[in-house]
């Protein structure tokens, strides 16, 4: 009996060993190759150099894309994307801000497409999207122009981003979640793991919505097969001031047919 106790607690700690080792390649899923390049999109896409830098480290570049509305004055969306690809796999998911002729700005985060750095961490995430802030703030653009949108795991960084940025002109949210924990225990694998001990990656947005102070919208398909609607519809009932929940009937995690018109009016309204 005692050797099979153990035996079955040298498993655990192996498996919570792995886990700590290992969580970042669980949450990112960096995609190191481009897809396409600006010239080969009918409008027009700009290639940007963003700088940052973490404390205690040299200097480092993070491409961006810019999409121009024929508009000068237009809104400005500043895009987060999710959790995998990078920004060729994500001006599909920008195409309903395009066509109600907003601005957009995207950036790849350190580790991912032509972006400089290693393996990304929830910290590097976050100076990242702080660094494209600071890229637009510091040229023509004022805080009351901008709007900060994130998908899924673009959402907790967008969610931070607001946080400490109070002065955007407001927040979208879209299939986002709770917090790295909730979306673990969604998996049996990890529900006997000590998983709350072990994470250094935590994603705790649930825990920052009720500091926004700007207005948010928050956006998920009644179908997503990945972060339930229910973990959105949590954000939103704990967010701070202003706030909209708008559920994209039949809509799954990623952009498509069943989700476009609703997503589309959502934007325009909430923008406008």
């Amino acid at each position: 009996m005692r050797t099979v106790l153990a035996a079955a607690l040298l498993g655990l700690a192996a498996a919570a060993s792995t886990l700590w080792a290992y969580q970042a390649h669980l949450i990112f899923e960096p995609d190191r190759r481009l897809h396409a390049s600006p010239a080969d999109f009918p409008f027009p896409v700009r290639d940007v150099s963003v700088p940052v830098q973490s404390p205690g480290r040299a200097p480092q570049r993070l491409q961006g894309w810019w999409l121009p509305s024929r508009d000068p004055s237009a809104r400005i969306v500043l895009y987060l994307h999710g959790n995998d690809g990078n920004l060729s796999t994500s001006v599909r998911e920008v195409a309903p801000l395009r066509e109600l002729g907003y601005s957009v700005f995207m950036i790849d985060y350190r580790g991912y497409g032509a972006s400089e750095g290693g393996f990304p961490s929830e910290k590097s995430v976050y100076e990242d999207a702080e660094a494209a802030w600071s890229y637009l703030v510091r040229g023509d653009v004022r805080p009351r122009e901008i709007y900060i949108y994130g998908h899924s795991l673009g959402g907790a960084i967008a969610i931070e981003l607001a946080r400490r940025h109070p002065e955007a002109a407001g927040l979208v949210v879209e299939s986002s979640f709770t917090s790295i924990y909730d979306m673990a225990m969604l998996d049996k694998r990890y529900a006997w793991l000590p998983v709350r001990q072990f994470l250094t990656h935590r994603f705790e947005s649930l825990s920052k919505v009720p500091e926004l102070r700007l207005p948010v919208l928050y956006l998920h398909g009644t179908a997503d097969e990945i972060v339930p609607a229910a973990m959105g519809r949590r954000l939103f009932e704990a967010s701070g001031g202003e706030k909209r929940f708008v559920a994209l009937e039949g809509g799954r995690h990623d952009h498509d047919a069943t989700r476009g018109a609703a997503l589309t009016a959502a934007l325009r309204d909430f923008i406008r």
